[in-house]
């Protein structure tokens, strides 16, 4: 039986660092959802991004620990809808094709 901490997708990291996360604004804590705003930049009156995701060597503000080694997301309860959506068409545990290439831009091997 496997459990969360033997799930890659929640102690990887690699796609915390390597990709933009954009949504919608009414996904923000101030507009009734659960992202908090402290953790977003604006992006256009109907979107905001996760704050250090667009930087050249993007690494979300809400990611927590060492990519590939021990990271976590620290708002994963609360983590907007690209992130939860990051993945899906894969079977747990197994990366999908973004998922693989996020891991090969850190060094590590694909799932």
């Amino acid at each position: 039986m496997s459990s969360a901490q033997d799930n890659p997708c929640t102690r990887c990291g690699a796609c915390c660092a390597s990709f933009r996360v954009d949504f919608a604004r009414q996904e923000l804590l101030s507009e009734g959802g659960t992202v908090p705003d402290g953790l977003t930049v604006d992006v256009t009156d109907a979107t905001c991004r996760m704050r250090g995701t667009d930087h050249a060597r993007p690494r979300c503000a809400a990611l927590q620990g060492t990519v590939g080694e021990r990271a976590g997301c620290g708002i994963y309860e609360w983590r907007p809808s690209p992130c939860r959506e990051f993945g899906m068409r894969a079977p747990l545990g197994l990366g999908d094709e973004a998922c693989n290439r996020a891991r090969a831009r850190h060094g590590l091997t694909p799932l």
